[in-house]
């Protein structure tokens, strides 16, 4: 910044850079404070399990809060022989599964945090090279992480305790406070469960994000005008970061997809196989823990989605660069005048906008403006080349070779309503009057 002075001449103050610095360090810090929140939370649910002493205290918790505790206050309440209000058959069969499910993804976050830590887990270390520029964005994504968790997690809490108190009306114990005991216990074993189970997911839809972060910036490179061999070994280094997180968290989505699919179907068995003793009460758990499963299981699915598409974008934006920068006149390119007419508002304005509610997008790529890439016919080859790269390696989230995408979504959502109509053909008869 200059500043005139009484004797006519100007200084030069740099306050700019001073700022620019110390908003670096800000978001610097800001990440770090939240890297540290995230962190604390892990380790208070025992996914950080980086000493003997850490991983042993972690899986006795689980195995007294998510497995002891609930068998034993199932078999204790239903001493009283409150079969109407209670099946022992269904309550064991939900803690099965939501204690299964728990397991799966407590086993596989637990490998992969003591195995890389979280910086590195989350690729925001140093070493992997990410720019300050994106600091303030990771940020933003773990707070997503909390927010996410909060959204799911209280909702089902709330459809937990409403139907905990209605048993507890329903099913008294002599003294009340045995009952408020068992209420208790169930809805804090519930509720470890459940965020174990959750947090596993969010945590998968936490790193995809991260990684989208950078398919959406990777257009902006294009505008540098850059070598195609920096184009390249980006793209390079990203689809590299998809295959490590997809090695990753192949067995944690598979199981996780076999477990959900399992549970649906043994909750259609029982509640469409006895219409006569079912009801609110002694059936609620089979709607609740339907819910939280079934939210994990498409938290996973949306999450390897997006990555995928945005991965696939890619090629599609560097199809369109290369048009424009091909169909471009190296004559208009050369002259001062034509290279004026509103090139550079026109590059300045023309953004790549994702959409964050849906998986479509829009790209937009701005018009290049270097007149060596026009001309040159060795250029042309050279981005042809990299065009022929990004469409023979779209990259994404895949699974032993399965990319998950909007497909396999929809294959998936098939597979899962013919289950569904295989059960109740099995349980539902209708019979003329």
């Amino acid at each position: 910044m200059t500043m005139p002075t009484e004797n006519g001449n100007s200084t030069t103050i740099e306050v700019p850079f001073i700022q620019a610095q110390n908003e670096e360090d800000d978001t610097t810090q800001l990440l770090s404070k939240f890297l540290n929140r995230l962190e604390t939370f892990l380790r208070l649910f025992g996914f950080c399990q980086s000493s003997f002493f850490s991983f042993v205290l972690s899986w006795l918790s689980f195995l007294l809060l998510g497995i002891l505790l609930p068998v034993f206050m199932i078999m204790f309440s239903a001493s009283a022989n409150f079969n109407k209000y209670q099946i022992n058959s269904f309550e064991f069969q939900i803690l099965a599964f939501q204690s299964l499910a728990a397991a799966i993804s407590l086993l596989c976050i637990s490998h992969n945090l003591r195995k890389y830590g979280v910086r590195n887990f989350l690729f925001v270390d140093r070493c992997h090279g990410h720019l300050k520029e994106f600091h303030q964005e990771y940020a933003d994504k773990i707070h997503d992480f909390f927010l996410l968790l909060a959204v799911w997690v209280i909702p089902c809490l709330l459809l937990k305790i409403v139907r905990e108190v209605i048993r507890f009306i329903y099913v008294p114990h002599d003294p009340w406070w045995v009952s408020l005991a068992i209420l208790i216990a169930l809805i804090i074993s519930w509720t470890y469960s459940t965020i174990i189970y959750l947090s596993g997911c969010a945590l998968f839809n936490l790193l995809c994000n991260l990684q989208v972060i950078h398919f959406e910036s990777y257009g902006k490179l294009l505008e540098q005008d850059a070598d195609v061999l920096l184009y390249i070994e980006e793209h390079v280094r990203l689809t590299h970061y998809l295959s490590k997180i997809s090695h990753r968290f192949r067995i944690f989505f598979i199981f996780e997809l076999l477990v959900v699919t399992a549970s649906e179907v043994v909750a259609l068995f029982q509640t469409t196989g006895n219409k006569g003793i079912i009801n609110l009460i002694n059936g609620g758990d089979f709607l609740i823990a339907s819910v939280a499963e079934l939210v994990g299981l498409v938290i996973c699915l949306h999450a390897a989605a997006k990555t995928t598409h945005r991965a696939q974008a890619v090629a599609s934006t560097a199809s369109k660069w290369h048009a424009l920068v091909t169909c471009s006149s190296s004559k208009a390119a050369a002259s001062s005048s034509i290279r004026d007419f509103k090139g550079p508002n026109m590059a300045s304005s023309m953004r790549i906008n994702y959409s964050q509610c849906d998986l479509e997008s829009v790209d937009y790529v701005p018009v290049p403006t270097n007149s060596q890439l026009t001309s040159s016919t060795q250029a042309y080859d050279m981005r042809q080349a990299f065009v022929a790269y990004l469409q023979s390696n779209p990259g994404g989230f895949s699974i032993f070779g399965w990319m998950i995408d909007r497909t396999l979504i929809n294959t998936i959502f098939f597979l899962e309503i013919s289950f569904v109509m295989f059960v109740l053909g099995k349980t539902l008869t209708f019979t003329p009057k």
